[in-house]
């Protein structure tokens, strides 16, 4: 489909401000968007019409489900003075979260490997091992929290660092997977990456993230509107995505180094300090 420059430059920045503004949204209204997000699987009737693999069907499931059981309820739970959501209010909710962002890296790491994605899968490895984790049992910090003063916000204090290699690398995924999609997709990332900035808050990428990825996931499980307006398939160039694969192994080979140096002196601390 041959589609002019400005139409993509249109239709690009038209989709990561409402996905912005979204975000906003629903950080903002944490009652709407649990019920938005569960009334969303309404639509499963829909999606056998617009998903096709096993890779479409996992990354749909695994993001709309969480988005709606454990963000939904999470966040209205710490909200809720009430004993109804308690069993939203332990632990086990943020270890879900901490899963079901380990799982989605991993679907597409596999992927990466099958479709001969090497480096970027090696990437995608690294990623996973070095999401922070819950919390550290010695210290019982929590890198993973849900603020109990509204908005009620799902945070992950993520680094910066991570953050970019992440949508470095999820767009270099994107990129050999199905460039079609790759225009679409480069707008919930660019969305996600921008919200904690405009916001100053990095600890909210994790949470624009969700919400960006739902959303386009819901939309291209009912009806494809992506395609007419931003198809990228013309894009596809086998030695970019060869080239962005090494480039991606090369930032974050440093990256999983300094990961690596400051778990075993922190480690070392606990210890001495314990």
């Amino acid at each position: 489909m041959n589609i002019p420059l400005w139409q993509y430059v249109t239709s690009m920045s038209a989709y990561i401000v409402i996905l912005l503004l979204m975000v906003e949204f629903m950080r903002k209204n944490a009652r709407f968007a649990a019920i938005f997000w569960i009334l969303s699987l309404l639509t499963f009737p829909l999606w056998s019409e617009q998903l096709d693999g096993w890779f479409r069907w996992a990354k749909t499931v695994s993001v709309l489900i969480p988005t709606a059981i454990l963000v939904g309820f999470g966040r209205l739970a710490v909200l809720n003075n009430s004993n109804k959501l308690n069993l939203f209010k332990k632990d086990w909710i943020l270890w879900a979260l901490y899963a079901v962002l380990f799982i989605n890296i991993l679907e597409a790491t596999i992927k990466d490997f099958a479709t001969g994605n090497i480096y970027n899968g090696i990437a995608g490895a690294i990623l996973c091992i070095t999401i922070p984790l819950v919390k550290n049992n010695r210290s019982n910090n929590y890198n993973w929290t849900f603020t109990r003063e509204k908005p009620g916000d799902l945070l992950a204090f993520t680094s910066p660092a991570w953050n970019f290699l992440y949508t470095t690398w999820n767009l270099a995924f994107v990129f050999g997977e199905n460039p079609g999609y790759f225009a679409s997709s480069f707008c919930i990332l660019m969305a996600a990456e921008l919200y904690p900035i405009i916001r100053r808050r990095p600890e909210l990428y994790i949470i624009a993230r969700v919400y960006t990825l739902a959303f386009h996931i819901l939309i291209r499980a009912t009806y494809d509107i992506f395609t007419p307006v931003m198809d990228s398939t013309s894009w596809a160039n086998s030695t970019v995505l060869y080239w962005w694969g090494i480039a991606n192994v090369a930032l974050h080979i440093p990256f999983v180094l300094w990961w690596g140096y400051r778990f075993i002196n922190n480690r070392k601390r606990e210890i001495v300090t314990a």
